[in-house]
């Protein structure tokens, strides 16, 4: 069983890394989707800000690889398959992931500031900020939450990465550089044994 844990800037494009795994039979999970659930038997808004608080909650009260543990519980009940766990926000996550699967690895995609706001105007996804201000704030909280170590910590995510994909131009690019990931990633496995 591999596991693909994918982290990014937002607007970055990891949409693009999940889509090639995705057609290679990967099984997609997604932290956004565990929070949204919660979110919502709670009755309370599923906004970017609440759906981090919780993310943060979850790691404080239940331990930094909180998420990541409630993945890898669904992905052992079937090992014949390869898992993609989107998005990692924190660095004890992937520490996490790393001592708990034999055949993690983890991928970051990150793309200048100006090309991601860009990425996140035309997207117009509801929760995503309007403005550079906004977009300034959010993308300063995700890179690293200097109040909060269990919080957003992308950054540090982006130093960790096995693999780092700079998404900053065509999507055949982007999809070239996620290719040559996926033959390096099944060399590191043959010579594993």
């Amino acid at each position: 069983m591999i596991i693909i844990g994918v982290a990014g800037t937002i607007g970055a494009g990891k949409e693009t890394l999940t889509s090639f795994f995705r057609n290679k039979g990967f099984v997609y999970f997604e932290t956004s989707a565990i929070l949204k659930e919660i979110l919502a038997k709670e009755g309370k808004e599923i906004t970017r800000e609440n759906m981090q608080n919780l993310g943060d909650e979850l790691r404080r009260k239940e331990g930094i690889g909180a998420l990541m543990k409630i993945m890898l519980e669904k992905a052992l009940k079937d090992t014949s398959k390869n898992y993609i766990f989107d998005s990692l926000r924190n660095d004890g996550e992937a520490e996490f992931l790393r001592k708990n699967c034999d055949k993690f690895f983890l991928v970051a995609v990150d793309a200048p500031r100006e090309i991601r706001f860009k990425r996140i105007l035309a997207r117009n996804k509801q929760h995503d900020p309007k403005t550079w201000k906004e977009f300034l704030k959010v993308d300063e909280r995700d890179l690293h939450d200097k109040e909060n170590h269990l919080g957003q910590q992308t950054a540090k995510l982006l130093k960790m990465a096995d693999f780092v994909i700079i998404n900053d131009s065509s999507l055949d690019k982007a999809m070239k550089q996620v290719e040559e990931i996926w033959r390096k990633i099944h060399e590191k496995l043959s010579i594993k044994g």
